[in-house]
C-alpha cells in the first residue's frame, strides 16, 4: 500500500514539473508583447516564421518575413502604438495563440498572434489585427 502512494505521489510530483517545464513557453508572448507596444517592427521581425500570414484590417497578405516587417512598419507609422496588453493565452504546443488589445493612433484594436514553437524556438505564423 505504501508503495502505491509513493507512486501515486512520485507521478503526480512528476506531472506538476512537466506543466511547470511548460509554462515558460507562455512567456513567448512577454517579448512579443513589449514589442507591439513600442510599435518596433525590427525587433518584433525578428519573431516572424519565414513566412506568414498578416490580416489587417481586412487585407490578406501571405508573406515572407521581409514583406512582413514592411506591412507592420507601415501599420505602425499610421497608427502609433500607445498600448499593449494580452488579455488571453490559450493553445497547446506546438501552436499557442494570444489575443491582445492595441491602442494605437487613438483607435482600439484587436490583434491575434498565432506561434508556433519547436524545441529550437518559437515563430509567429499568423497576425490579425482588426478594430474593435
Amino acid at each position: 500500500m505504501a508503495k502505491k502512494i509513493l507512486l501515486v505521489s512520485l507521478l503526480f510530483l512528476a506531472s506538476l514539473c512537466r506543466a511547470n517545464a511548460q509554462e515558460p513557453d507562455q512567456d513567448m508572448f512577454a517579448p512579443i508583447s513589449k514589442y507591439m507596444q513600442a510599435g518596433d517592427y525590427e525587433s518584433l521581425s525578428a519573431w516572424f516564421a519565414d513566412n506568414l500570414e498578416l490580416e489587417i484590417l481586412g487585407s490578406v497578405n501571405n508573406c515572407t518575413r521581409n514583406q512582413a516587417k514592411l506591412i507592420m512598419k507601415n501599420f505602425f507609422t499610421k497608427y502609433t502604438p500607445k498600448k499593449f496588453t494580452i488579455i488571453h493565452k490559450s493553445g497547446k504546443a506546438p501552436m499557442k495563440y494570444a489575443v491582445g488589445s492595441l491602442t494605437a493612433g487613438g483607435e482600439e484594436f484587436r490583434v491575434i498572434l498565432f506561434v508556433k514553437s519547436t524545441s529550437e524556438s518559437s515563430y509567429i505564423e499568423q497576425i490579425k489585427i482588426s478594430r474593435n
